[in-house]
């Protein structure tokens, strides 16, 4: 059949004249479609794109070139299919032959047609709606026959030729203005020679990739090396062209090499050269085997081998190597967990622990520190046994820094680790390797903690600077009952008398204030710095044993741009302060592309300016931190107002075409469509470039629709009520929940109105008893001021007095986020208060878009919500036994 096919392809080459492969020349079919791309010097510059079908490659030639900017239709012409072994072909073709000059593979990877899209009925109706998961071309891409063209009369695969259109999809992928790609990306994915170096004949030859069986699955994390198949997967071939052989000089091994370290910037490298790995979430060590004998090391250089017995034991069966990588913990999906890492070290069961290895320092009596990263992850790839359980190899991405930190955020992992591929292996922070990170987070240094009587309530810590402690804040949420039992003992064994702090901001001791001896490192997560350098809404992760409190100093992401890779950061802020990229009609926050930036939303955002797209994605930017854990993991709408708060809006819960790929979904019983779900920053990026200006998650706890997770009281007051009575009503259900032991927390609507909120366990408590004691609540609070209050949602019923609804506490209910703009006029903000704020002079309008992220920096209102959580059966109890 393929050989049917090729009778075109044959007809116009005489293999003893050129090197293209014949049609005779068989390569095997994948177990996944490939395409690649050639760029074509023949008597104009063009590029021939292929893609694997029955047998095949199905080509057109792309006149100038591919376009990453939907806007662009590109023409591309088909031509003969050609044969799979082309695939691999990069060579010159002689003048006088048909297609004669320079060939470059400029491309490839695995192509598949669009989910859901008939290809076999697209072939005859002349459009094919396909995905590439290339090195250069990803995401959604459409190939269109032109129809009403007069020489389009022949049929796919032969006859005269067609004209189609190569058209790129709008999704993450997407660039608008993409003018500079293949400028940028004038050489070769699989020898890195441009068309000059080629045609002379330089350089060293494309590696096989093609004629490959394509890998079981690819993408950007798996615990098993690679776990969704739709994301980039960058080969052996991209990787920096290898340097000559040298003679290996025999070196004794060294018992342990200090390691290199990563630069902190605010998104990875975007230039070539660079190998983007996944960060992972756990202890950094070095592995060393010697004789059969292994043994583990931490950063620091401490025998950890005891505590990882099955990891050692793994590994005795390798050659002499010393190995740089890290101990993971991995969930129940397979994601990295320093949360398990840390159970698993307490409890001693470290036999499900994985050893991640992505740098290699020394094999075959050789120190390789001297040798180029590409070389290094070579020979560990082929030291290191291929179904290993317990050892695995940390696979890289040659391109795309930003699409593969986008995809670690949107999976929930920690960053992105980018290495120079041509750099050696130099302890410290030479700057060829920087981290990008999803979430701030940082290493701390306990010197102290408070407590309220006898309970805890957070840690007192600070980071090193030219000697002294210095002190950066408090930490006072993630901490849970079983975390502190295990921390407590901890801290009272290195209490001490006197504060460990020094310079200037050292905090006060006090009777609630117990000092510690600063030896103690934490992992927090936290919303970024304040301007005098304490952390904002920081929580708790863990202790980190692997590192000493000496070592623990202020890190401050640098802009890629100015961060001058090659030298150490001489930048000392704490967070940086860089503004969105704007280039012509779009800006870019967070890497998430935000087209026409200044349409206004709001005709006032509350200082007299409008409120643009931008500012939205601004202001998600700055909250989102604080905001993602009300909304992480729960079903939620949201209300569009994509031409501005004046004209129409859309109320929207269900995923579905059109929505960003930024933008999680999860399913809800009973219903057959997808909902919404927010749960990394870029999300809410990808949501004001959507224009949805309010968020509306369910009340469930994360991930489980069907359990209640917090309560929400919502005081409605008729157009005639005063917000006074509003606040003494938001007073009184917080003294009626605190009766029934709950903890009530408080904040505005960004309306008229006040919500009381009180987070759950959601522990042997559904949804209609949640909103059966939520109604009762209510209810005795209307009957015992029925001229205040009532539960009848009638207008006509409601003059002077406050609605109390108790309806946001069913299972499909939700309620404006904390944090969330509101699509009304001033841009107002659903804000969080500490109930001494709840009083009156309460002024809830100025509390805006434009506000807000000022005075972020100082809200510690809702600090102790995440240990708020309680029980509601036993407040059920209480409350049926009466007063």
């Amino acid at each position: 059949m393929a050989g049917r096919k090729l009778a075109a392809y044959e007809a116009k080459r005489d293999f003893s004249k050129t090197a293209e492969p014949s049609g005779k020349v068989g390569a095997a079919a994948s177990e996944r479609a490939r395409f690649v791309v050639q760029k074509h010097d023949a008597t104009r510059l063009h590029y021939d794109l292929r893609l694997e079908h029955a047998g095949v490659f199905l080509s057109w030639a792309v006149t100038r070139g591919p376009s990453r900017d939907p806007r662009d239709k590109r023409l591309a012409v088909h031509v003969e299919d050609h044969p799979l072994a082309y695939g691999d072909f990069e060579d010159v073709i002689p003048k006088g032959q048909y297609g004669g000059g320079t060939v470059m593979l400029w491309d490839r990877g695995w192509w598949a047609p669009e989910p859901g899209f008939d290809l076999e009925k697209g072939l005859k109706k002349g459009e094919i709606k396909l995905v590439f998961a290339g090195e250069r071309l990803k995401g959604g891409w459409v190939l269109v026959k032109i129809h009403n063209d007069r020489a389009a009369k022949g049929k796919l695969g032969g006859g005269k030729r067609e004209n189609w259109l190569l058209i790129k999809h709008r999704d993450e992928y997407a660039v608008e203005d993409d003018k500079a790609f293949l400028d940028d990306t004038a050489f070769s994915v699989a020898s890195g020679r441009t068309m000059a170096e080629i045609a002379a004949g330089q350089g060293r030859p494309p590696t096989p990739f093609m004629t490959k069986a394509a890998p079981a699955s690819d993408a950007v994390w798996n615990s098993d090396r690679s776990p969704e198949a739709s994301a980039e997967r960058a080969t052996e071939a991209a990787e920096a062209p290898k340097p000559k052989a040298r003679p290996a000089r025999k070196t004794a091994m060294p018992d342990f090499v200090p390691p290199q370290l990563c630069k902190l910037v605010d998104r990875p490298p975007s230039e070539a050269g660079w190998a983007h790995e996944i960060k992972f979430d756990g202890y950094r060590m070095q592995l060393r085997i010697q004789g059969g004998r292994a043994t583990l090391r931490t950063r620091a250089g401490l025998d950890w081998s005891a505590r990882f017995p099955a990891l050692t034991a793994a590994a005795k069966g390798l050659p002499d190597a010393l190995i740089d990588g890290e101990v993971v913990a991995l969930d129940e999906n397979g994601a990295p967990s320093f949360a398990g890492l840390q159970a698993a070290l307490a409890e001693a069961r470290t036999d499900d622990l994985i050893f991640f290895a992505f740098d290699l320092l020394y094999a075959d009596g050789e120190a390789l520190t001297d040798r180029p990263l590409s070389e290094r992850k070579a020979r560990l790839r082929s030291l290191l046994p291929t179904d290993g359980d317990r050892l695995r190899y940390v696979e890289h991405f040659a391109s795309g820094g930003e699409a593969v930190l986008r995809s670690a955020c949107r999976l929930s992992l920690e960053g992105v680790v980018s290495k120079r591929l041509d750099a050696p292996y130099r302890s410290g922070k030479p700057g060829t390797w920087t981290k990008a990170k999803c979430r701030a987070g940082h290493e701390v240094v306990i010197g102290g903690w408070t407590t309220t009587g006898e309970a805890f309530r957070s840690l007192i810590v600070g980071v090193y600077k030219d000697g002294d402690l210095v002190h950066v804040g408090r930490v006072g949420t993630g901490f849970g009952r079983d975390k502190v039992a295990k921390l407590l003992p901890r801290l009272e064994a290195h209490a001490r008398e006197t504060s460990p702090f020094g310079g200037q901001g050292a905090p006060r001791g006090g009777a609630n204030v117990h000092w510690v001896d600063p030896v103690l490192v934490a992992e927090i997560e936290f919303a970024g710095f304040t301007g005098d350098g304490a952390v904002r809404q920081a929580a708790f992760k863990g202790l980190r044993e692997d590192k000493p409190a000496q070592a623990v100093e202020a890190e401050a992401p640098a802009k890629v741009e100015d961060a001058e890779l090659a030298q150490p950061s001489a930048r000392s802020s704490a967070q940086s302060s860089a503004k969105p990229a704007r280039k012509g009609g779009k800006a870019q926050v967070l890497g998430v592309a935000i087209s026409n930036p200044d349409k206004p939303l709001w005709p006032d955002a509350g200082d007299g300016t409008p409120g643009t797209k931008l500012d939205l994605a601004d202001y998600f930017e700055a909250v989102g931190p604080w905001m993602l854990p009300h909304i992480q993991g729960r079903p939620c709408s949201v209300i569009r107002a994509p031409d501005g708060i004046g004209g129409e809006k859309f109320f929207q819960r269900h995923s579905g075409k059109g929505v960003s790929a930024l933008i999680d979904e999860t399913s809800v019983s009973g219903d057959r469509k997808p909902y919404l779900v927010f749960n990394t920053p870029e999300s809410l990026i990808a949501a004001a470039q959507w224009g949805a200006s309010e968020l509306h998650p369910w009340n469930c706890r994360p991930g489980q629709p069907e359990v209640p997770g917090r309560l929400v009281f919502d005081l409605d007051p008729a157009p005639d009520v005063p917000f006074e009575a509003v606040i003494e009503g938001a007073r009184e259900i917080r003294d009626r929940l605190e009766a029934l032991g709950l903890v009530p927390f408080c904040k505005t609507t960004g309306g008229k109105g006040l919500h009381v909120v009180t987070p759950l366990k959601g522990e042997g408590v559904d949804w209609d008893a949640a909103k059966a004691f939520a109604r009762e609540v209510c209810a005795r609070m209307a009957a015992d001021s029925p001229d205040l209050y009532l539960l009848n949602m009638a207008k006509k019923a409601r003059d002077g007095k406050i609605f109390l609804d108790y309806l946001r506490n069913d299972r499909m209910s939700t309620a404006v986020a904390p944090l969330s703009p509101r699509a009304r006029p001033g841009a107002p903000v659903s804000w969080p208060l500490a109930w001494t704020q709840v009083r009156k002079g309460l002024g809830p309008s100025r509390f805006n878009l434009r506000t807000v992220p000022d005075l972020l920096k100082r809200l510690d209102a809702w600090d102790g919500y995440a240990d708020a959580e309680r029980d509601l059966a036993p407040a059920i109890r209480k409350l049926a036994k009466g007063p």
